[in-house]
């Protein structure tokens, strides 16, 4: 019997995470329907919603205990900095955040950052992390297509995330470091509920 107050747990609703999100959770037994279009899913076996989200959100929906659960890349939770608990690495999705230039720049180390334009969708890790490095750059934010922005003369450099290199390759440009490795980890809300102790028993088996 479904209760007014079921559980929920957060997943991107379309990107590299969504399909291998939604596996995991059917590894888990739980028997749902999802056909792309709709926002919300229920549990057929389960006193469980899905709820299909963007993936920047995510970590907000479950620091503010609208969802008790959610599957999130770690590259999105280090720049939200949202206050969750993260259970487990899922070991899909992985992929790595790197700084990188254009095939004939003569930027080569990070030293050669300094005073340098780096154009980014992560800028609170780039900004810790160059601060820790000493480096002093200017921080472009921009939402997408930031392999672009060399070529158009809006930055020197990007820091992006990348899988293959296939993209980075087919826009003309060299990782020259890494900031960090991510990939897929399940995250819970802080606040104590006794119903999630059941979904906690097949998460951990």
């Amino acid at each position: 019997m479904k209760s007014l107050n079921p559980l929920r747990i957060a997943v991107q609703s379309h990107g590299r995470l969504s399909e291998p999100s939604l596996s995991y959770l059917r590894s888990l037994g739980l028997d749902f329907k999802s056909n792309g279009r709709v926002l919300i899913t229920s549990c057929e076996n389960f006193d469980l919603q899905i709820l299909h989200l963007r993936d920047d959100d995510i970590p907000e929906y479950v620091s503010r205990e609208v969802a008790d659960f959610g599957i999130v890349g770690e590259n999105v939770l280090y720049e939200k900095k949202a206050k969750v608990k993260i259970l487990k690495k899922l070991g899909f999705g992985r992929c790595s955040l790197v700084i990188a230039v254009p095939e004939n720049s003569s930027l080569k180390t990070l030293s050669d950052l300094e005073g340098e334009r780096v154009a980014t969708t992560y800028p609170r890790i780039l900004s810790s992390f160059l601060k820790e490095k000493g480096v002093n750059a200017a921080i472009i934010p921009i939402e997408g297509s930031v392999e672009i922005a060399p070529s158009l003369n809006l930055a020197d450099a990007i820091c992006d995330l990348t899988q293959t290199g296939k993209t980075l390759k087919e826009n003309r440009l060299v990782p020259i470091l890494k900031i960090l490795e991510s990939e897929a980890v399940l995250i819970e809300s802080t606040s104590p509920k006794k119903e999630k102790s059941e979904l906690m028993l097949r998460i951990n088996r």
